[in-house]
């Protein structure tokens, strides 16, 4: 019986999610046995050609190139998954969305002319069918490998629709907001990283992207109550996931 195949794929981002995906050691070791991995740069330069079963894409859709390539590699795919807030939400680097991109280029390079580069920094889900999304930055491993068992074993993956907060609650971790006084995204921002923040006495800071329905108008009298200003909780929501948060804002 041939070995399922595997591709990852790397558009605008920092790699983060990739080496991921190479820090589980151990049970990439394992996954390598159960699966053929036929494209993935940043661990081997063997390349095998498509189609693949399964595709992970990092990265957001930043020019004309990617944007072709992106469908080329879902016409690939059997299944894709986008890892990370670059291919989930367009990242860091969609603050510029808002922006007059030309304007920017001018600013940072000798050259902008050379500059080959679309308007704006957008998800893999704004061009092509994503079928499953981890979102964080970086992902979280656990969640990446428990998504890469699923596929193999033919279910679907366990990716909760929940929020950080109730990851704090199960994990019995006290609540910064009311303990502390800690400005804290929890309530708006979706599970996944096992509410790491928190569990140091930090505040979320919504690196997993918001929830599906984000309650904001109860969340921000909060954060200003605990010092932030209203600048500093427009500052706090345009970071990873800016383009996410600014759709399901509804307190404006």
């Amino acid at each position: 019986m041939t070995a399922p195949t595997l591709a990852v794929w790397k558009f605008a981002s920092c790699d983060g999610c990739q080496l991921t995906l190479l820090d589980c050691e151990d049970e990439l070791l394992t996954l390598a046995e159960q699966v053929q991995i036929a494209s993935f740069p940043e661990a081997s330069s063997t390349i095998t050609g498509g189609p693949y079963d399964v595709s992970l894409v990092e990265g957001s859709i930043t020019t004309a190139a990617d944007e072709r390539r992106i469908h080329e590699i879902r016409e690939q795919s059997g299944v894709l998954v986008t890892i990370g807030a670059c291919a989930t939400a367009g990242g860091i680097q969609a603050l510029r969305n808002s922006l007059d991109v030309a304007e920017l280029a001018a600013l940072v390079y000798a050259e902008p002319a050379y500059i080959d580069t679309l308007a704006t920094s957008t998800p893999a889900s704004a061009h092509v069918t994503v079928d499953y999304q981890l979102q964080g930055c970086p992902i979280d491993r656990g969640q990446l490998l428990d998504t890469l068992c699923a596929l193999l074993a033919g279910r679907t993956p366990r990716l909760p629709a929940k929020t950080v907060c109730s990851e704090c609650k199960q994990r019995g971790i006290t609540c910064v907001v009311v303990a502390e006084g800690t400005p804290c995204l929890g309530p708006v921002t979706h599970a996944g990283c096992g509410a790491l923040c928190p569990s140091v006495d930090r505040g979320c800071y919504g690196c997993f992207g918001p929830t599906a329905t984000p309650n904001f108008p109860a969340l921000i009298p909060l954060l200003t109550r605990d010092g932030m200003t209203d600048g500093g909780v427009e500052r706090v929501f345009r970071t990873f996931n800016v383009t996410t948060f600014t759709e399901r804002r509804t307190d404006r």
